[in-house]
């Protein structure tokens, strides 16, 4: 079994209010989950309205799946014109740990 993690550190563009930011943190959660049956969440700085925390997990028996999708949903935060990555912070866990 081999668990994959990311955690997405993500600054908003033009938003003010913490209504705004969940018009922008929810699509980007509903579309990781949708494309890569993923669990995702935002799991940080909820109550800062221009910086938001995104979490990602899948669980496989195949090592090149997690990785080839946890790649995917990298790539795809990354494209999103509405905010912009700081950092993204990979974790996979494999049998022998």
């Amino acid at each position: 079994m081999y668990v994959g993690t990311l955690s997405f550190d993500l600054l908003l563009g033009d938003v003010h209010s913490l209504k705004e930011k969940r018009s922008v943190v929810r699509p980007i959660v509903a579309e990781l989950q949708r494309k890569f049956s993923v669990s995702a969440a935002e799991v940080g700085d909820q109550d800062l309205h221009r910086r938001a925390r995104v979490g990602v997990a899948l669980v496989s028996g195949d090592a090149g799946f997690v990785s080839d999708v946890l790649d995917r949903c990298e790539r795809l935060v990354a494209a999103r014109p509405e905010v912009e990555l700081l950092s993204v912070r990979r974790r996979f866990h494999g049998d022998e740990d």
